[in-house]
């Protein structure tokens, strides 16, 4: 039997302020979309299970492009796995707006094609059911 809260799928949009820049060529950390991925799991688990649970691990995060202060992320997670009181949820950030500093101050331009720029798989956990 399969679970219906397999493949609900949680998007969150995020502009990347430039005080989160830390690096050279406003780069913003890696932790930065990691903060994101808590923030989609929460609503995840409000709309599974009526709680909004607890991060327990990621066993996998990819960083494959930078962020850069200036972007805005889009950030996606899906759930992939319902346990008794686990959920295995897939993350995606990826870059769908980026400033164009080159430009001017505050030129940004919608990307043509989005830049995937984390992804991650985590596990949350949530209450025993009522």
């Amino acid at each position: 039997m399969s679970d219906s809260r397999v493949g609900l799928t949680v998007t969150h949009r995020r502009y990347v302020p430039y005080s989160h820049a830390h690096y050279a060529g406003n780069l913003v950390d890696g932790a930065y979309a990691l903060g994101l991925f808590g923030d989609v799991a929460t609503e995840v688990c409000i709309r599974t299970d009526g709680d909004e649970g607890l991060f327990a691990s990621y066993s996998d995060v990819q960083f494959k492009a930078p962020m850069k202060a200036g972007d805005v992320l889009e950030v996606v997670a899906t759930v992939s796995r319902v346990g008794t009181r686990s959920r295995t949820i897939d993350f995606v950030a990826r870059v769908v707006c980026r400033g164009r500093p080159d430009k001017s101050e505050s030129a940004a331009e919608v990307l043509a094609e989005p830049i995937v720029a984390v992804t991650a798989t985590g596990t949350v956990v949530v209450p025993p059911a009522a």
